[in-house]
């Protein structure tokens, strides 16, 4: 059993509640709110251009709809998306340039909303794609972490 933020108990084989609409607003103002031509953007790359702590407070303006999702039940796996793609926005957006340009375009907020109301409309019994996403990240880093273990052996051998 679980309780939501209005205080109504579900178990976990329920629907969760409605979606939030506090964390549609949020989403929007972080990364569409200002349209330009068929492109929009927010205050989150607004934000990053801000250099040091920029990107730190648009991760924690972007935290608001993680906290919401943990409230409302989201389940955790999808919750844990929610964060990487917020560590992924935040740990890209502050290079510096590259960063910046990378912000416009990536949307994290809007891809959490879509986490949240996903998750909301189907329960806690579609949580599969989320588990997908994970072992693919992890077989990715491991590739990557063991392409940099055998460039570093190579290397010593050669030297």
């Amino acid at each position: 059993m679980r309780v939501n933020n209005s205080g109504e108990i579900y178990s976990a084989g329920e629907p969760l509640p409605a979606p939030d609409p506090f964390i549609r607003r949020v989403a929007h103002l972080m990364d569409g709110v200002i349209p330009i031509g068929p492109w929009s953007i927010g205050l989150d790359p607004l934000l990053g251009l801000v250099p040091g702590i920029g990107d730190l407070i648009g991760a924690l303006i972007s935290m608001v709809i993680v906290v919401r999702a943990v409230q409302a039940g989201v389940p955790r796996i999808a919750v844990a998306r929610m964060m990487t793609n917020i560590a992924v926005d935040t740990l890209v957006g502050s290079v510096p340039v590259i960063g910046d340009a990378f912000d416009f375009g990536f949307k994290s907020n809007l891809m959490n909303l879509r986490i949240y109301e996903e998750s909301v409309h189907a329960g806690h019994s579609k949580t599969a794609r989320h588990w997908a996403f994970f072992i693919a990240l992890l077989a990715g880093a491991a590739a990557i972490i063991g392409f940099a273990i055998f460039g570093v052996i190579t290397l010593i051998r050669a030297l």
